[in-house]
C-alpha cells in the first residue's frame, strides 16, 4: 500500500485501485463487527447517538445507509421512526438484513434509485473506501429530497489522536485495506461544498477510534436549504 498527498489540497489518498477480481475477493468475508445483528444491544447506545444529532434536521421519511455493516443504525432509526433501507456491496450482509425484515440491495450507490427522495442518507465509515467520493457524494445529493441530511463518519486525520498513534508508529488506518483516502475536516468540508452540501454539524463519533462524525444538509441550486442552521 503506497499513500500520497496531494501538493495543491494536502488530501491524502492511496495510489491505484483494485480490479473486480480483487474486490470480490476482499468481500467475501465479513468481519465479526460487521456482521448483521452483532453485539446489537450496546450498539443500539452508539447509533441512538447518530440518531439523535439528525432530529434537529430530520424526524421520518426514508433512511437509507450505504454500506450498513452491522445494521445497527438502521434498526435504531427505525425506532425513532424512520423507514429504513440498506445498501452494500456483500451479498451475504444483504441476505441476512432482507431475514430482519429490512429492505436491503446489493448495489453500489452511484446507479441506485428509489421509489421517493430519502431524507437522510448515512454513510458511516464509507467515504474513505470509495475509489472516487465525489461521485458517491454527488449520489447521495440526487438521492435525497431537498432539505435533506447527510450523516458521514471516517477517520480524522487531522486530529490530535492521529497524530499521536502515528508518532507512536501504531497507527492502524495505513495499513486498512479497504480504505483508499484518509479525510481531515477541512477537506472533508470543502468535498461536501463541491458536492452540494452545507456542513452544520462536527462531532466525534464513537463508532470506531480516532473517527469525526459530521452531519450536512442538502443545499438547493439558489443556496437555500429546509433545515435550520446551526454552527459546525
Amino acid at each position: 500500500m503506497h499513500w500520497s498527498q496531494c501538493t495543491a489540497c494536502q488530501h491524502v489518498f492511496r495510489s491505484g485501485y483494485y480490479t473486480e477480481a480483487a474486490l470480490n475477493i476482499v468481500f467475501r468475508g465479513t468481519n465479526e463487527s460487521q456482521v448483521v445483528g452483532y453485539d446489537l444491544e450496546r450498539q443500539r447506545y452508539v447509533s441512538a447517538q447518530m440518531v439523535e444529532k439528525v432530529l434537529s434536521y430530520q424526524t421520518g421519511g426514508t433512511w437509507l445507509d450505504v454500506g450498513f455493516g452491522n445494521a445497527s443504525l438502521l434498526f435504531t432509526a427505525q425506532e425513532y421512526g424512520f423507514d429504513p433501507v440498506g445498501l452494500d456491496l456483500r451479498p451475504q450482509s444483504v441476505e441476512e438484513l432482507r431475514r430482519w425484515g429490512v429492505t436491503a440491495h446489493c448495489q453500489d450507490v452511484t446507479g441506485f434509485e428509489l421509489p421517493r427522495p430519502a431524507s437522510v442518507i448515512s454513510m458511516a465509515d464509507v467515504l474513505e473506501h470509495m475509489p472516487f467520493p465525489k461521485v458517491g457524494l454527488h449520489a447521495a445529493h440526487r438521492l435525497l429530497q431537498p432539505g435533506g441530511v447527510l450523516l458521514i463518519s471516517m477517520p480524522n486525520l487531522g486530529s490530535f489522536v492521529w497524530k499521536a498513534l502515528d508518532a507512536n508508529n501504531a497507527n492502524p488506518y495505513w495499513g486498512e485495506i479497504e480504505h483508499y483516502h484518509n479525510f481531515d475536516r477541512d477537506r472533508l468540508y470543502a468535498l461536501l461544498a463541491e458536492c452540494g452540501f452545507r456542513p452544520v454539524r462536527y462531532g466525534i463519533s464513537q463508532r470506531y477510534r480516532v473517527c469525526m462524525e459530521v452531519i450536512a444538509v442538502k443545499v438547493q441550486a439558489d443556496g437555500a436549504h429546509d433545515a435550520p442552521q446551526q454552527s459546525p
